[in-house]
């Protein structure tokens, strides 16, 4: 038998997303007793995956910025956040937010992607206070 097919791990698909199958990955180890007792382990992991990723050469970065994403989905999974469900609402905020600079920066008379990045920014903030004042 290969590596994992007849293990904890045995049956979770390939086909998944790939955070998706981190999550499942992650659950069946914890099922066997293999995943921390409380958040602090998965934030150190978070930070301590950081600092190897930006330590790495270029050939190892790859597989670093992986474990970044490993242990970020660990860190969410012990506070009861699927990390799909996490990026997805992230994307749709990003792009939410991105086009309402867009429509801001067309507003003042700008074509957005002339604007310098401290300009970008501030348009940014400035959609950030306009939700905040729209939110209930």
């Amino acid at each position: 038998h290969a590596l994992g097919q007849t293990g904890a791990l045995a049956g979770v698909a390939l086909s998944l997303p790939a955070l998706l199958r981190a999550e499942k990955l992650q659950k069946r180890a914890a099922r066997v007793g293999f995943d921390w007792p409380d958040t602090a382990g998965p934030r150190a992991k978070i930070l301590e995956e950081l600092d190897e990723l930006e330590a790495a050469r270029d050939e190892d970065r790859l597989i670093e910025a992986g474990d970044l994403l490993f242990a970020t989905v660990n860190f969410l999974r012990a506070h009861g956040i699927a990390a799909e469900d996490a990026l997805r609402a992230a994307n749709s905020k990003f792009e939410h937010r991105f086009a309402a600079m867009e429509q801001l920066a067309t507003a003042q008379g700008h074509a957005f992607g002339d604007l310098s990045l401290d300009e970008q920014e501030a348009l940014w903030q400035a959609v950030k206070r306009s939700e905040a004042a729209e939110a209930p």
